[in-house]
This record gives C-alpha cells, sequence and structure tokens, in this order.
C-alpha cells in the first residue's frame, strides 16, 4: 500500500464524518449567503479545526468566492479545498542529512512517543541506516524499558541511565556512542512535563547546549507528539510546547482513531508548525509522512462529473 493510500486509510473515519458534514452544508444550499458560511463554519468547528481557525478560513473563503465570482454553493467546495491547501503547511521529510543527526522527540505522556520513537527507528533502520535511541526520559521509571524493548525490535542501539539521572549526560553519552558506532541517527526520548514548563525549558536548554558543543555541524529536529484523538486539548499542548521548544515539526498519533481529523488543520493553520508525521495504524510502518494532498482529498474527495 502506498503513502497517499495509508493516509486515505487512516483517515476513514474523518472521511466519513467531516467530508460527509462538509458535503451536507454545499448540498442544503443553491447560492452562497450568510447561512451558509455559518454553516460551513460551524460544520469546521465540529470536526475539531476550533473556532478561531475556523473563522479564518470561512473569511478566506468569503474572499476568495468574491474574487472569483463564484456563486454556486457547490463550486465553494472547490474554493474551499484550495484555501485549505494554501493554508495548511505542507508536510515536510526530516532534515536526517548530517552524520549523525539528531532527532529529539517529546510530548506528554500517553500520546504515544515511545511507539513513535520505537517505529520511526524502525523506518531507518530498514532503510539500513544505523539508529541509536537515547533514553532521556529519566523521569519516569518504565520509560528507558520501554524503549529498550523498542530498540530491540527495531534493530537499533541505545544508551540509558538509571532512572533520575541527568537527561543531558544521557544525550552527551549516547553522542559518545554514536560516535564510536558510526551512527547515522540519534534519536532522544525526552520527558514531557507540561505541568512544569520552567524544568521542560531548563531540561531542553541543557540538552540543547551539550548537542550543540559535541555536534555543531549536526542537522537537528524536534518533534512534538500529540495524540489526535485529544482533539483542541491537542492544540493547546502545540501551543504551550512550542513556548518551551523551538519545534521543527508534530507527529500526529491515532489519526486513525478519530473522526474530528479537522485536528490536523487545527495545528498546521494554526500553529503554524508542519505536521511532518501521522499514525494512521498500529502496525510497525503506520507512521508516515503527512501529506496534504491526500489529507485533502479524504475530507473533499471529488466529485462525480469532475468537480473537486
Amino acid at each position: 500500500m502506498g503513502l497517499f493510500d495509508k493516509i486515505k486509510k487512516g483517515l476513514a473515519k474523518t472521511s466519513d464524518a467531516v467530508g460527509r458534514s462538509l458535503d451536507a452544508v454545499f448540498a442544503g444550499f443553491v447560492k452562497i449567503d450568510d447561512d451558509l458560511l455559518e454553516e460551513l463554519e460551524e460544520a469546521l468547528i465540529l470536526s475539531d479545526v476550533g473556532a478561531v481557525s475556523a473563522e479564518r478560513i470561512v473569511a478566506e473563503v468569503k474572499k476568495r468566492a468574491q474574487r472569483q465570482n463564484v456563486t454556486s454553493a457547490l463550486e465553494l467546495r472547490y474554493v474551499l479545498k484550495d484555501t485549505l491547501a494554501e493554508m495548511m503547511s505542507q508536510g515536510q521529510p526530516l532534515d536526517v542529512s548530517g552524520k549523525p543527526a539528531v532527532i529529539l522527540v517529546i510530548g506528554v505522556n500517553g500520546v504515544g512517543k515511545t511507539t513513535s520513537i520505537g517505529k520511526l527507528a524502525a523506518r531507518y533502520v530498514g532503510e539500513g541506516k544505523k539508529v541509536l535511541l537515547s533514553a532521556a526520559d529519566t523521569f519516569r521509571a518504565a520509560a528507558a524499558d520501554q524503549l529498550a524493548i523498542w530498540a530491540r525490535r527495531a534493530g537499533a542501539d541505545i544508551v540509558r541511565h538509571g532512572e533520575g539521572a541527568d537527561p543531558a549526560a544521557v544525550v552527551f553519552d549516547s553522542i559518545a556512542a554514536a560516535k564510536a558506532r558510526g551512527s547515522d541517527i540519534i534519536i532522544v526520548d525526552t520527558a514531557g512535563r507540561l505541568h512544569n514548563k520552567a524544568n521542560l525549558m531548563n531540561e531542553l536548554a541543557k540538552i540543547d547546549r551539550v548537542i550543540t558543543r559535541e555536534l555543531p555541524d549536526a542537522s537537528r529536529e524536534t518533534l512534538l507528539v500529540l495524540d489526535a484523538t485529544t482533539g483542541q486539548n491537542a492544540v493547546h499542548q502545540a501551543e504551550e510546547f512550542n513556548k518551551a521548544a523551538k519545534l521543527t515539526g508534530i507527529v500526529l498519533t491515532k489519526l486513525d482513531g478519530t473522526a474530528k481529523g479537522g485536528i490536523v488543520i487545527a495545528i498546521s493553520e494554526g500553529l503554524g508548525v508542519p505536521v511532518k508525521l501521522v499514525g494512521v495504524g498500529e502496525g510497525i510502518d503506520d507512521l508516515v509522512d503527512f501529506d496534504r494532498a491526500a489529507f485533502l482529498e479524504a475530507i473533499l474527495p471529488p466529485l462525480e462529473g469532475g468537480l473537486s
């Protein structure tokens, strides 16, 4: 199954619920008027796009429709799709060009952070790269154990210390090990203590200093893992983490488990940080690169007769 098909399959619940809701709006009107636009905004909000993003999107749709002399409700569907394509960030591939490249992964407990790291490691090992996992989440007792299980499953190396150890020290030793072993990629599991942002910022700052000193030319990614099924709470987490860390991308897990995939739009349009990876199933290869076109195709598939 190709990437495009994986995303479409993973978005089946969203496609059914959100797509049906949007199509009901367009089918319920002949001409574009304020009532149609109000219902469109409500449908977007109910799909977890969020009130602020929904208002901006509908305002832009209205402006474009007027500029393009679009008066038909059915044609407005195309205007919406075109608007979303321009307002959403396109998924970007992770930058692992350096050797070793460094990927920092953060996120609160229960969002699928460790699983995402394991799947990412398996992907790169499958591509023939030598991967080392750094168990720098020393705050949770079971974090390193869980990561070790994924390291074995993926065929990756792991560096770990005891519970309560300094995360920056773990990263330092991981870098040393990566250099000695010729690793291509270091994936760092960090603690996501959102309830104490000061500690999180201090911890990430120390890790950043270690990486900058030891690997000044390394390519870097800082990924936030979010659970798509938590809706607007995920948006709140993204906003708070983005203040504490210089995020380069979002990993959105459990997208196949929600019928409100508008959360992708809320994060991509509202936060300005690209969704780079999405979880669309339980399999080890079901963490895939986000594709904006596949996402829009799922929620607004082409209509019979050729109008998209």
